[in-house]
């Protein structure tokens, strides 16, 4: 009744509100203080081990929140000092800390006194002490002693890095996580294990080619292609190890995710001997996808390598290469499978982009619509060669007695090749005659060049111990078909012997490097079908060749590959730092265009940020900005050298 008329009539408190105020006047505020220290006390008490009245103190934090509005007496009266204690006890416990225990026994006892301490909110506390009450300790228990733990001789961060303690890490991490800037000490302490990780293996490398057995003659032999793939293997292993501790351990975090890419970047831009890294990473990939067996161990292997391959700067030396070990595994080797070729390009169009990888999916759709035209090409042969209609059943296709394909190539997708001359015999001629004809036929505008140092044949040969099949290049073929008709005699007598200068002018090669390379594999070979004057293993001038009437393969008497050393390099260095100089001169007239007016610091950070597929020298950059000037894309400021305008 009181509340519901006279207080209101009267615009008194409430009876309540007035109960509420004389309590705290008579009441409270006399106890306050003592029952605040005894509070305090109990909790100091509670933190040491011994029990206390959970329900108690949970009725008594109840007063002390209703004694006034938004809890302002409680966060004065008692949170305030409470917040002071828990700060003073926890610098004193985490300094006692710090003199006894190792840094994983440290964080086990700071992770237990956080989860206590938010227990006890939870218990009896109001909810709005959790948060400032967790920072408070957090500060104390871990963000002042940071950096010894860190640093800790013995059990430190480093420490349990070497020792695989992931458990332990993995309690770092989470305890420093909700800490501002905690983490950045830790990244840059697992940035410097990796990169030394790293630098380890570059530097065993570095031993194993100093100490590389010496040949004869005293010339230093190079690592041998299981050694560099050993090389990229282990790189492989510490790049597992790693990601997998920044998966499972560090959760993913974009700082540890720095951290492992910025050390790796460190040490597989390192190249060691003659071979880069970008080589040795591309021959790895080569070699896989030579032999792909189970599908998804190839699959899992590329993906990995493609990972290592993300952190290298020069990208398009990589690209350069892996192009020439795709097209040698397409038209030379064979050894190639169309899902295995598109799964690769497919990661690296993931990693790069369309344009990275444009000219790799050309070479493989080649393949696809070279089937298409050799169909047709076979359908031509047996309309207009009635000669050698009876020969060409399935999928053959015979011309003058050969059977006879082509793979047609596109300009522009394909590396340079090298270009040769090649005098052919008669029957090949026509072959070549016979497939210019019909494309002419198909595409009257286009013209075909002939790539002599990339077809294959199969030869047959005709020796003491029976007839055997070998397939060699073309090249070779065209050699040994100068043999035909020339039945070895005697060296003396010269009979059936060829001259080294003879088979030079007959092949037509033009360069003699081209001459003994072929005869080299030929007759110094693990298949010496030809056999050769002068020294042995060796090419000179002055050698005479016949035909190793005598020889037999005991292991492959149906057919072995004769093989030959390439004639292509691995990549044109010229040719690469022709592309950069396009693409950097593409990049300053794209940004140019845009900008209109920049200066000479600020349009470098702009072309160095615009590349993404090699890290340029500053100092070529430069030159190709002076060429742009000089053919009148931009000019200088007048008043103002180091600014360029546009010019459009």
């Amino acid at each position: 009744y009181l509340d519901r008329y006279h207080v209101k009539a009267k615009n008194l408190p409430t009876l309540n509100e007035a109960s509420l105020a004389k309590f705290k006047e008579l009441v409270f505020d006399v106890v306050k203080q003592p029952l605040a220290n005894a509070m305090l006390d109990a909790v100091n008490r509670e933190r040491e081990g011994e029990l206390v009245d959970a329900d108690l103190f949970k009725e008594c934090v109840v007063v002390f929140g209703a004694m006034g509005n938004d809890l302002a007496v409680y966060k004065e009266a008692f949170q305030k000092p409470f917040l002071e204690q828990s700060q003073a006890y926890y610098r004193k416990k985490s300094q006692e800390w710090m003199q006894t225990d190792s840094t994983p026994e440290y964080l086990i006892k700071a992770e237990k006194a956080l989860k206590e301490e938010e227990d006890r909110v939870n218990r009896y506390l109001e909810k709005t002490t959790m948060e400032v009450l967790l920072k408070e300790c957090q500060i104390e228990i871990l963000q002042v002693h940071e950096t010894s733990l860190l640093e800790k001789s013995g059990s430190g961060c480093r420490a349990m890095l070497e020792q695989e303690k992931n458990e332990h890490l993995s309690l770092l991490f989470r305890l420093y996580e909700n800490i501002e800037r905690g983490l950045e000490p830790i990244a840059k302490i697992v940035k410097e294990h990796i990169a030394r990780m790293g630098s380890e293996i570059i530097t065993q490398r570095e031993s194993a080619l100093k100490v590389a057995a010496v040949g004869k003659g005293g010339k230093q032999k190079g690592p041998s292609p299981s050694e560099n793939n050993m090389f990229v293997e282990a790189l492989l292993d510490l790049h597992d190890k790693f990601r997998a501790l920044v998966v499972d351990n560090f959760f993913s975090h974009t700082l540890f995710e720095k951290a492992l890419k910025e050390a790796f970047e460190v040490f597989v831009n390192h190249d060691v001997g003659k071979m880069t890294n970008a080589e040795l990473i591309s021959t790895y990939c080569d070699r896989i996808l030579q032999n792909p067996g189970n599908e998804n161990e190839m699959d899992e292997k590329l993906s990995k390598a493609v990972q290592l391959f993300s952190y290298l700067s020069d990208k398009d030396l990589f690209s350069e290469i892996y192009r020439n070990q795709l097209a040698k595994r397409i038209l030379i080797k064979k050894k190639s499978t169309e899902y295995a070729e598109k799964a690769m390009i497919a990661k690296l169009k993931v990693r790069c982009g369309a344009q990275f990888t444009g000219k790799m999916e050309g070479m493989v759709k080649d393949l696809l619509t070279g089937e298409t035209l050799k169909q047709k090409f076979r359908q031509y042969i047996r309309d207009k060669n009635p000669d050698d209609q009876a020969m060409n059943v399935g999928n053959e296709s015979f011309v003058a007695g050969i059977d006879f394909s082509v793979d047609l190539l596109t300009t522009g997708w394909w590396p340079n090749f090298k270009k040769m001359e090649l005098k052919y015999p008669e029957n090949m001629t026509r072959c070549m005659e016979v497939y210019q004809n019909f494309y002419q036929a198909e595409n009257n505008h286009r013209q075909i060049k002939w790539l002599h140092s990339l077809g294959q044949a199969t030869v047959k040969g005709r020796f003491n111990k029976g007839d055997t099949s070998f397939f060699v290049t073309t090249l070779q073929a065209v050699c040994l078909i100068l043999f035909n008709g020339h039945e070895p005699g005697s060296e003396e007598s010269g009979d059936g012997w060829l001259e080294f200068q003879d088979i030079h002018e007959q092949l037509g090669c033009g360069e003699d490097m081209i001459t003994k390379r072929v005869l080299h594999s030929l007759s110094c070979g693990k298949y010496p079908i030809l056999k050769k004057s002068g020294r042995p293993r060796k090419i000179d001038k002055t050698d005479k060749f016949a035909v190793n009437i005598k020889f037999h393969n005991k292991k492959k008497p149906r057919g072995f590959k004769i093989p030959m050393p390439s004639l292509e390099e691995s990549h044109n260095p010229k040719k690469v730092e022709d592309d950069r100089s396009i693409a950097i001169e593409a990049a300053i007239v794209r940004i140019m265009k845009a900008r209109k007016t920049l200066e000479h610091q600020e349009l470098m950070s702009e072309v160095l940020r615009h590349l993404h597929f090699f890290s340029p020298v500053p100092r070529t950059v430069k030159r190709r900005i002076e060429h742009l000037i000089e053919r009148e894309y931009l000019r200088r400021d007048e008043n103002n050298p180091s600014r360029y305008i546009y010019i459009s």
